[in-house]
């Protein structure tokens, strides 16, 4: 997927742009630590994790049908490791925190 490098596309909101700069930044062995804050309904908590930096991906999603390609749902995915050698991901939204952390 061509993606314009001031931005990264979203399926909610534009991604603010630094974390954008910050995202785009990243490279491979980076310690980060992913800060987000979830709602369900009138409950809202926040949760942290931190780990390694592996990759920026897209996630380009669709329906089973024809459509436009405006219907297309993109997602963007931080890949990390937890500091326990899990494999892991998580989803950029409006409500995300990315920071790098210093050795």
């Amino acid at each position: 997927m061509n993606i314009p490098s001031e931005s990264l596309p979203s399926s909610t909101r534009p991604v603010d742009p630094a974390l954008t700069k910050l995202l785009r930044s990243l490279q491979p062995g980076d310690r980060i630590r992913i800060t987000q804050t979830v709602r369900v309904g009138l409950q809202e908590w926040t949760t942290t994790v931190t780990g390694t930096f592996r990759e920026l991906r897209y996630l380009a999603t669709g329906l089973a049908t024809e459509r436009v390609p405006e219907d297309d749902i993109v997602v963007v995915t931080v890949h990390f490791t937890k500091d326990n050698g899990e494999l892991s991901s998580v989803s950029i939204d409006e409500h995300t925190q990315v920071e790098r952390l210093t050795s």
